[in-house]
């Protein structure tokens, strides 16, 4: 199915459109260096998954403003948590009824630099949770610490759509099994993973090995909503929590929609009990 330029999707109704499960979708674009543009995709792409069924939509990492090389145009485009583009996705969730949730450069006190933050807007229009990236990409011949300063360890914010409790993490985070089972101990079921996943070789298999990986090891369903090309790799997904991938995007701008089946959750955790099993716990470095 197409819409302009919402591309193909493979969709899994599970019991989800009768049985009342949550729907998510991830939307796919790549941003550009103009925040009323963006928005305009962002809307665009909500109204589609709302059509869909979805209750909450997962857009990129840096969906408010991004420029291929991190320099002084994105730091100058940074905005508070209650700036401009965090009250107008608000404003698209309460129009829509949706949580939505997008990537924004948060301003600090370093002029140079920002916070690579996740915003989480309710169907209300309110802001109800926030996740600073903790992992800064200065891998692949990239130094994402040059102009954007490290989240703290901070407890996770979770927040509840339809009684499922949620969890965020940014792109390179993805590497870090820490960080997702941090998130999962804090009591999240499904885990939603903004990115802009640069292109490169043998990313894309690295991209969804991990996706899936984090998904089987924490027994969570997860969102992952990548940056389409050129930039980014694309292949937005959403994995079941036995590593099904359920909704899949492949390289152009559009949404995909899957839905959260408590009933899954509970029959996986109960076959794999592996988080009641485990041994260790994470402790911050």
């Amino acid at each position: 199915m197409t819409d302009g330029e919402v591309g193909t999707v493979q969709e899994w109704d599970g019991n989800g459109a009768s049985g009342g499960d949550l729907g998510v979708a991830v939307a796919q674009f790549a941003p550009v260096s103009d925040v009323a543009a963006n928005l305009e995709t962002i809307e665009r792409l909500a109204r589609t998954a709302v059509e869909r069924g979805a209750r909450l939509v997962v857009l990129p990492e840096y969906s408010m403003f991004f420029t291929p090389e991190l320099g002084q145009e994105m730091a100058d485009a940074a905005e508070p948590l209650d700036g401009a583009f965090v009250r107008a996705l608000g404003a698209l969730a309460g129009d829509l009824g949706v949580h939505l949730v997008a990537g924004m450069l948060e301003q600090t006190d370093d002029a140079v630099r920002f916070s690579n933050t996740l915003v989480a807007v309710d169907d209300d229009g309110r802001l109800v949770a926030r996740y600073r990236k903790q992992h800064l990409y200065d891998a692949f011949g990239m130094k994402e610490s040059d102009r954007v300063v490290a989240g703290g360890l901070d407890a996770p914010e979770i927040f509840t759509v339809d009684g499922v409790p949620v969890g965020m993490q940014t792109c390179y985070d993805l590497r870090f099994p820490e960080v997702t089972r941090t998130i999962v101990d804090a009591g999240a079921d499904l885990v939603l993973v903004p990115a802009e996943w640069v292109r490169g070789p043998l990313k894309e298999h690295h991209w969804r090995t991990l996706a899936l990986a984090r998904a089987i090891e924490n027994t969570v369903y997860l969102a992952a909503a990548d940056q389409a090309p050129p930039v980014a790799v694309g292949r937005s997904l959403v994995v079941d929590p036995m590593g099904v991938e359920l909704a899949t995007l492949g390289e152009q701008s559009g949404v995909a929609v899957a839905w959260v089946s408590r009933e899954r959750l509970a029959d996986v955790r109960r076959t794999n009990p592996a988080l009641a099993l485990r041994r260790y716990a994470v402790v911050p470095r």
